[in-house]
């Protein structure tokens, strides 16, 4: 499972570096989760762990305030989470996380997406069983045992963890999110997480080669261009 997020994450890598709207995308998920479950980061976990997020991935202060500021309002937009999965270039398994007003122009704009990079759009659950929904935790250490014994003794349900390189990665169902970081936090004191995300990570990798390579890149950017899509997941190893 490791590598093939680790693939993952080698691959996207370049779409990553060129989300001109990040700042955009992390607002509307912070005001989400401070719209649902309050504006007090200490009383609502996930507010909390985004925000954490945010931060790490360098977006001002004042982005996060205004967000929040919006949230406490009461208005504002009413975002609905959509899901779509399809095939991409050498038949690899997409799947895009979107936050949307508007389900209809973000279905329009998803599946043009699709059809420029000649990809195969797909019913819901066409990809995503070839996808583990994980809580990954990465961090520095070398004691795998010691970190087993840790979420055990919380008694969280770790899927894998694996050592290398002088770092931790934890994976656990993304239920357990929550669980799993506070136990890891308790159990090692000061711990600074690389990654805490939930992601699809998945089961096996597509190699794709040759010009399939050059319209996958272009099918991400064109999937991270819009204000709707909030991630892109696939499974295509370069």
């Amino acid at each position: 499972m490791g590598r093939a997020f680790q693939n993952r994450k080698e691959s996207m890598a370049k779409t990553a570096a060129a989300k001109t709207k990040v700042y955009s995308k992390y607002g509307r998920e912070i005001y989400m989760c401070a719209k649902s479950g309050g504006v007090d980061p200490d009383g609502n976990l996930a507010l909390r762990s985004m925000i954490d997020r945010a931060k790490k991935d360098q977006v001002p202060g004042h982005v996060i305030d205004k967000a929040i500021d919006k949230a406490k309002g009461g208005g504002g937009e009413d975002f609905s989470p959509a899901r779509y999965e399809g095939f991409g270039p050498g038949g690899c398994s997409v799947i895009v996380d979107c936050l949307t007003d508007n389900p209809n122009r973000t279905f329009g704009d998803v599946r043009t997406c699709f059809n420029k990079a000649k990809a195969k759009l797909g019913s819901q659950g066409s990809v995503s069983h070839g996808f583990d929904h994980s809580a990954i935790f990465v961090f520095a250490g070398d004691d795998e045992e010691a970190v087993l014994e840790a979420l055990m003794m919380e008694d969280v349900d770790v899927t894998d963890i694996e050592c290398e390189d002088g770092k931790v990665t934890v994976f656990a169902p993304h239920t357990e999110y929550f669980k799993a970081k506070t136990a890891l936090q308790a159990a090692f004191e000061g711990v600074d997480f690389e990654v805490e995300e939930i992601q699809f990570v998945p089961h096996a990798t597509t190699p794709i080669s040759g010009d399939d390579i050059e319209v996958m890149e272009k099918f991400l950017e064109m999937l991270n261009f819009l204000d709707d899509v909030q991630n892109v997941y696939h499974n295509a190893e370069y």
